[in-house]
């Protein structure tokens, strides 16, 4: 297939392009800025290069930076000013990036670069979208940004491989920058002023990970919400309580979306137990019970909660994928032509550092509705013994689904460690002058830490309740699934088969684990 061509403009970067993009293999995009972009970066790459010419006075031009910025630069130095940034700030630490990740920065911080508002020159975009295109992609350590000012290490290395230094994965090889440069067919760029700071200094990394984040949560609550009615099914519970009638009286957006998304699922399922007036009373006599534990009958008011936190995640994250973070930025009056130059804080990491902690928490609370309804799955006491122990017959010789809440239950104790507010936390640096951080990447990769916890608890919540879906099948021969659930059911039992006795269980854990991770199963029953 040809190359897809993608235009930057600096204002209309969506978190799903980004994903594309950060998912995509070398060759499959071709980049270009369109031409009121290119004006743009050309007209404030001209105002710079005015100041150095007049000896201004302007912080990170002919300033040093940080606690340095009353230190003025000789003409002559801008250049080394620029390197120096670049080489000094290359400190982070840890495992790298993975490449979706890196991917995702290069575009952000072109698109960023390409708003006109920080002074570069056309050739450092070019080279970051060549880059981009042909695969080469710097070494990012992960840990070492406090998320303001900015992510300045990570972007650090990738500025160092513009420059020839650093390292670069190419064609599956790590190379020295030069040389990874080389692979592709490029050449590294003497930075002129401006520039190494425009490249360090903004929330590339925040934002790059916000957006894998964002889909990956996307996807997560769908499956929850998939999960939650399977499971539903297989302990004949009641869908009563996602009645629109009782959501209208509560108008929650997200709770009503959730609803009538949960109502969808388990339309024409004859699993599910019927709580009307006439049905209340059974053969027996007793009276069939009207309500459903919170797990069940609340998934609505929870889940509809944590909707509401990806929900405002992904308006975070939009707004800043086309968002000027450098510092200062330039201005240029479109009518006279002034030209000012402000310092401000366009850098700080908060309003993402808060959205992503409030992320991390719930997609966790999703995590845990699904431990608790596994727990309800394997636990005949807690299931009125519609399910025998532990999802398995002849239970002593067979232990059946006893281990597999224990890693539920793991995951889900893990993923209240991590959901600790990294953004309440704050440390002073460079000589106490940058004295407030956001500590926005490390809510990232927490949220995102959390992220995969939780599809790991779905993928063995989804294989018990079809465990117990078999088991009901037992005792109500001919009853139908929901038109969404029916479809789920269909897809776990590609992955893992009804389970007769013990047998290694890990195996299906990991199938149905990449099933929730992928996407398909989302794409499958909801698209």
């Amino acid at each position: 297939m040809p190359a897809k061509i993608f235009s930057l403009d600096g204002e209309t970067l969506g978190i799903d392009h980004v994903v594309a993009i950060a998912r995509a293999q070398p060759g499959d995009y071709l980049f270009q800025l369109t031409p009121d972009a290119q004006r743009r970066v050309a007209r404030a790459r001209q105002a710079v290069e005015d100041f150095v010419a007049q000896g201004r006075v302007v912080y990170g031009i002919t300033t040093g930076f940080g606690a340095f910025c009353n230190r003025v630069i000789d003409p002559d130095q801008t250049a080394q000013l620029q390197r120096n940034i670049v080489m000094s700030h290359a400190v982070g630490v840890g495992r790298p990036l993975e490449t979706a990740v890196v991917r995702a920065m290069m575009l952000i911080r072109a698109n960023t670069l390409a708003k006109g508002h920080s002074g570069c020159r056309l050739a450092v975009i070019d080279l970051l979208l060549r880059m981009l295109e042909r695969g080469v992609h710097p070494v990012i350590p992960r840990q070492g940004s406090l998320g303001a000012s900015g992510d300045l290490a990570p972007l650090a290395h990738i500025a160092l491989v513009l420059i020839g230094l650093g390292e670069a994965e190419v064609g599956g090889r790590t190379l020295p920058g030069a040389a990874a440069l080389a692979e592709a067919g490029l050449a590294p760029l003497e930075l002129q002023a401006k520039e190494g700071l425009a490249l360090t200094n903004g929330t590339t990394l925040m934002a790059a990970l916000g957006a894998l984040a964002v889909v990956e949560a996307e996807n997560v609550a769908a499956v929850a919400d998939i999960a939650g009615c399977l499971s539903l099914e297989a302990l004949h519970g009641t869908p009563a309580a996602f009645d629109a009638r009782l959501q209208a009286v509560r108008p929650h957006p997200r709770a009503v979306e959730c609803a009538a998304g949960l109502r969808r699922l388990l339309a024409g399922s004859t699993f599910v137990r019927d709580v009307s007036l006439a049905a209340v009373v059974n053969d027996d006599g007793g009276v069939s019970e009207p309500q459903d534990p919170y797990t069940l009958r609340c998934i609505p008011q929870v889940h509809g909660a944590c909707h509401d936190a990806v929900k405002y995640a992904r308006w975070v994250v939009e707004i800043e994928l086309n968002a000027a973070t450098d510092n200062p930025l330039i201005f240029i009056d479109e009518e006279t032509g002034q030209v000012d130059v402000i310092s401000g804080g366009n850098f700080h990491g908060e309003p993402l550092a808060i959205a992503f902690d409030y992320l991390g928490l719930a997609i966790a609370e999703l995590g845990n509705m699904a431990e608790r309804r596994l727990t309800r799955l394997t636990d005949g006491a807690s299931n009125r013994h519609v399910l025998p122990d532990f999802l398995t017959k002849a239970g002593g010789l067979n232990s059946g689904l006893m281990l597999v809440q224990y890693t539920a239950a793991a995951l889900a104790s893990e993923n209240k460690s991590l959901v600790h507010p990294a953004s309440a936390d704050t440390i002073p640096t460079s000589a106490n002058w940058e004295d407030h951080v956001s500590n926005g990447p490390i809510a990232a990769r927490q949220a995102r830490r959390v992220l995969r916890n939780v599809e790991t608890i779905l993928a063995i919540e989804l294989l018990a309740a079809a465990q117990g879906v078999d088991f009901r099948r037992e005792v109500m021969p001919g009853a139908e699934l929901g038109a969404g659930t029916a479809k789920a059911y269909a897809m776990i039992r590609q992955q893992a088969p009804f389970l007769h006795q013990d047998a290694v269980l890990y195996p299906y854990i990991e199938a149905l684990r990449t099933l929730v991770a992928s996407g398909a199963l989302k794409a499958a029953v909801l698209d």
